[in-house]
């Protein structure tokens, strides 16, 4: 670990989750190094205070923490190979991405190669808890190293649960999460359509709902979101596609028969054939 008061953090990839996960650690106090793979994201974030960089290497130059904020596993195992001639051995990598479980099993293999201190440690949330650092961690990973990243969860995030000393446990979890998610999305959007499709104002269902057993923060606004056309991304269709055939799979190797995630992911993947894959995945509805 460096000297100073507040250790440097290297963010790569600065996208939906990873801009409002840089600006907060800067506002808690840390130095924050940033790369992106568009570089306008990452330079977006100077009047945060928040230096940018061109190239992984260059962002992991002289960080004591370097967390990953990509699209999927590939991209953070090409960032962490590029960074390699610039990472310190020894420093802590915080893997926040959704990869899977080959996905995760892999980056592990890499970190060990590299000499990094290795977290599994997905986040729960989308672009607005990410704004509010309001994400929920799912963290697994050496006890010894805990007191040097909770404080970077604490910036981040509302709650850290600690799943397991087990790499790949937190990666296994939020499949399970991202299953009922998508689960809510779907049956929501279907059931506006078939409102709809009925002659019915798909608003009475909201309705109905609203105040009961079956409502939440969740349904509320993407019900929003859908009945206002508004699909402004804070996940999108082309990641739920990735991160639904990431459960399909892992489904098949646990041999879980996963039926509504199956037909899930289809409907996704309509939805993206149809040009859709920019919008929030409330956009299930226009498939």
């Amino acid at each position: 670990m460096s000297t100073d008061k507040q250790p440097t953090i290297a963010v790569l990839g600065t996208g939906l989750i990873g801009a409002p996960v840089a600006r907060n650690l800067r506002k808690r106090g840390f130095t924050v190094h940033a790369w992106n793979r568009t570089a306008a994201k990452a330079h977006a974030l100077a009047n945060d205070d928040i230096q940018a960089f061109d190239n992984p290497a260059d962002a992991v130059r002289g960080a004591d923490i370097i967390v990953t904020v990509l699209k999927d596993g590939p991209s953070v195992a090409q960032a962490i190979q590029a960074a390699a001639p610039a990472l310190g051995k020894g420093a802590v990598w915080l893997q926040l991405s959704t990869v899977g479980i080959e996905g995760i099993d892999a980056l592990a293999a890499l970190a060990e190669q590299h000499g990094l201190i290795f977290y599994d440690a997905p986040v729960q949330g989308t672009r607005q808890p990410a704004e509010l650092a309001q994400l929920i961690i799912l963290a697994s990973g050496p006890i010894a190293q805990r007191e040097v990243v909770q404080p970077v969860f604490d910036a981040i995030g509302k709650r850290t649960l600690w799943v397991s000393e087990q790499t790949g446990s937190s990666s296994r979890l939020k499949l399970a999460l991202n299953s009922w998610a998508f689960a809510l999305t779907h049956g929501l959007a279907e059931s506006l359509a078939l409102a709809k499709g009925l002659g019915v104002d798909a608003a009475l269902v909201v309705d109905v709902v609203t105040g009961g057993p079956m409502d939440s923060g969740y349904f509320q606004a993407k019900a929003a979101a859908i009945l206002a056309e508004n699909y402004a991304a804070s996940f999108s269709i082309a990641n739920a596609v990735k991160d639904s055939r990431l459960v399909v799979d892992a489904a098949a190797q646990a041999g879980v028969r996963v039926d509504a995630a199956q037909a899930g992911l289809r409907r996704f993947e309509r939805a993206l054939e149809a040009g859709h894959g920019d919008k929030d995945m409330a956009a299930s509805y226009l498939a």
